[in-house]
């Protein structure tokens, strides 16, 4: 057996023996009524009367998880870049990055509902999550072309810009394909956040309900349908941070 078959093996028999002790303790009720049996979630999740419920929770926070995921990429990858490319701005740079992460999301979500829109502040609480990630990743990542291959490049004429687009940002890709994979997470849950200041639905308005009405089944659909979202973006993301290893690292 190969390794990877035998790491897949040993990940789904640990999912599985997860899921026997959820449904265990939830027949047994060791937990108490907060923790129900996973087939009483199963069952909930999969009732016809419920599913446009859960589908209008769920594509109503991955679009605002994108959209956020687009905006937090976009502002990291131009910052960490213009740091790169001018010095004296990198000391600067760094120090806004640490203190916009240092800020609690749910401190956040305040202004971002004062500057934006209740429908906006989702997205935005989820931009800063992944921005941070981002900016790290990518700053590391263009560090790491090789003293050796910059003076190849200075000595064959190549500026600054084009050394920066012909060998530190495609040394960076792996890294950034990194930063990628770990900032979805942190943007689903910047989401849910952002949606607890007043979106007009999405999970995060379902956990509220749920909680606010102590349902507690659908409060574990509701986590559920967040953990599967995360699972299954990660696993594509992390697809492509291995073709990025394999074609640039």
């Amino acid at each position: 057996m190969t390794a990877g078959a035998r790491n897949a093996l040993l990940g789904a028999m640990g999912i599985a023996l997860f899921l026997a002790l959820w449904e265990t303790i939830g027949q047994l009720k060791l937990a108490g009524i907060s923790w129900p049996p996973l087939s009483a979630v199963l069952e909930m999740l999969t009732d016809e009367g419920r599913r446009p419920l859960f589908q209008r929770a769920l594509v109503a926070t991955l679009q605002e998880t994108a959209q956020g995921y687009l905006w937090g990429t976009t502002a990291g990858l131009a910052l960490a870049a213009l740091a790169h490319l001018v010095p004296p701005l990198r000391r600067g740079s760094d120090r806004l990055a640490a203190v916009l992460n240092s800020v609690p999301s749910i401190a956040l979500g305040p202004i971002f509902l004062v500057l934006l829109s209740r429908d906006s502040t989702p997205a935005a609480v989820s931009s800063i999550h992944v921005f941070f990630i981002v900016f790290v990743s990518m700053g590391s990542g263009l560090q790491r072309a090789t003293p050796a291959h910059r003076d190849l490049f200075a000595v064959l004429g190549a500026d600054r810009l084009k050394r920066f687009w012909r060998l530190e940002l495609p040394a960076a890709l792996p890294a950034l394909a990194s930063g990628l994979r770990l900032a979805w997470p942190a943007a689903l849950i910047g989401a849910i956040i952002g949606e607890w200041f007043g979106a007009s639905r999405g999970i995060g308005i379902l956990i509220i309900n749920a909680m606010q009405n102590f349902q507690i089944v659908l409060l574990w659909c509701a986590v559920l349908l967040a953990v599967g979202a995360s699972l299954v973006f990660y696993g594509l993301l992390t697809l492509l941070e291995r073709a990025a290893y394999a074609r640039f690292g």
